[in-house]
């Protein structure tokens, strides 16, 4: 057992840890368990398969703020590791990554493979064990200090330290293993995800994508402004991934039935949209509506929207009423649309909850109540808004929870 950690989950979290640890502390045994046949799953899929390493967001508050949950704790953690840190250390290890427009962050490659590769490359050289289809059953403090985990092939395994990135979970039973070590756990819901708006006309436009709108859920007291993609289902895109987010718990408890908001022209001002309309109509009376729109937005979505409000677009501007432009102004402004259920964003499944935060010392990502438990990535009750900073929780949650096992050691 001397000089063993062990850590279970073979994801972006558990690499990271047992890299870090074995980097740390060359004399310890390090054992990675995955109770599946693949590992870095999530690594491979994110980003379509490009893998969103991080997010260009080099400000420690700036970065914490797009956590709905874990932004205060992240504060403290990301001040020994975070995207400064993360570009380095991949770029040290010949993976040059590069910055979109909107601030997300890839492989040069565009590829996840390279970021997998570099992984597994590290962990070969540190002479890593990773155990593919092993799970846990059971974690349990051994009386002369260190634990033995129960695995499900019916093997005991003992070490010093145990580090537990087991990743999110769909359903609280899926962590009652951990609950039962003491821990408290905070409900897992989903926290990344699209809204569901079935036989709406709007799902006629599929694959419009439109940039900036808003977004309200007005009973939620919540908003966004982003893109937003129409799809064959419902709303998508970042401005709408982000609210689901920020209402993972509220959305939940409403049972995924709500109205949503859009204005198609995100944060313009009713009597300013209201003037210029009235303004085009005065001076344009023999103009055709749908040859000339003030508002930059897709040909389809504007035929869309002029016919929501009872106008032909070949009509002329001098023929439309005003109780018509007052009706054209709420569709563009407070498009409504009710809500039934959700849809998972690709394949990249996220989880708001998991083991309490309170309950985790994020110097080392122990457990406050025992010593030797380490904490990383998903399984805490930390999720981000999309664009690569679940990732960025991962690595950072990971780099010190491996650290602090291996110094423990000595």
């Amino acid at each position: 057992m001397s000089h063993t950690v062990v850590i279970i989950g073979g994801g972006a979290a558990g690499y990271f840890a047992a890299i870090q640890c074995a980097e740390a502390n060359k004399q310890a045994k390090v054992i990675l368990l995955e109770k599946s046949a693949k590992v870095l799953q999530k690594v491979k899929v994110s980003g379509g398969g490009r893998c969103n390493v991080t997010h260009a967001c080099f400000d420690l508050k700036l970065l914490a703020k797009n956590y709905p949950r874990g932004e205060k704790h992240l504060k403290s953690a990301f001040s020994r590791f975070f995207t400064q840190d993360t570009v380095n250390w991949f770029e040290e290890r010949k993976v040059k990554l590069k910055t979109e427009a909107d601030g997300r962050m890839f492989p040069v490659s565009d590829d996840s493979q390279t970021i997998i590769d570099c992984l597994e490359k590290e962990v070969s050289k540190l002479k890593i064990e990773i155990r593919k289809e092993t799970g846990v059953k059971k974690v349990v403090p051994s009386f002369h200090g260190g634990f033995d985990l129960y695995l499900s092939n019916d093997q005991k395994l003992s070490c010093q330290r145990v580090i537990i990135a087991s990743g999110g979970s769909p359903k609280i039973e899926g962590l009652e293993w951990i609950k039962e070590l003491g821990l408290r756990i905070e409900s897992p819901v989903p926290s990344l995800f699209t809204f569901n708006i079935p036989n709406a006309d709007l799902l006629a436009l599929q694959g419009i994508a439109v940039n900036p709108v808003r977004v309200r859920i007005p009973e939620a007291k919540l908003e966004n402004c982003g893109p937003m993609l129409i799809t064959h289902w419902g709303l998508s895109g970042p401005a709408v991934l982000k609210l689901s987010s920020l209402g993972a718990r509220i959305l939940a408890e409403k049972e995924y039935k709500f109205e949503v908001q859009v204005s198609w022209l995100e944060n313009r001002r009713e009597d300013s949209v209201r003037q210029e309309l009235f303004n085009l109509k005065a001076a344009n009376p023999s103009k055709q509506v749908g040859g000339l729109f003030p508002f930059i937005l897709p040909k389809r979505l504007i035929v869309y929207i002029l016919a929501k409000a009872g106008i032909e677009e070949k009509s002329n501007w001098g023929e439309v009423s005003k109780e018509s432009v007052n009706l054209l102004i709420q569709h563009l402004l407070y498009d409504s649309y009710e809500v039934v259920g959700k849809t998972t964003f690709k394949e990249e499944f996220v989880t708001c909850g998991g083991v309490n935060l309170d309950d985790i010392d994020f110097k080392t990502m122990e457990y406050k109540r025992m010593r030797g438990l380490h904490f990383a990535g998903e399984v805490l009750d930390i999720d981000g808004i999309t664009g690569g900073f679940n990732f960025q929780a991962a690595w950072t949650t990971g780099f010190i929870a491996g650290r602090a096992a291996a110094t423990a050691l000595d």
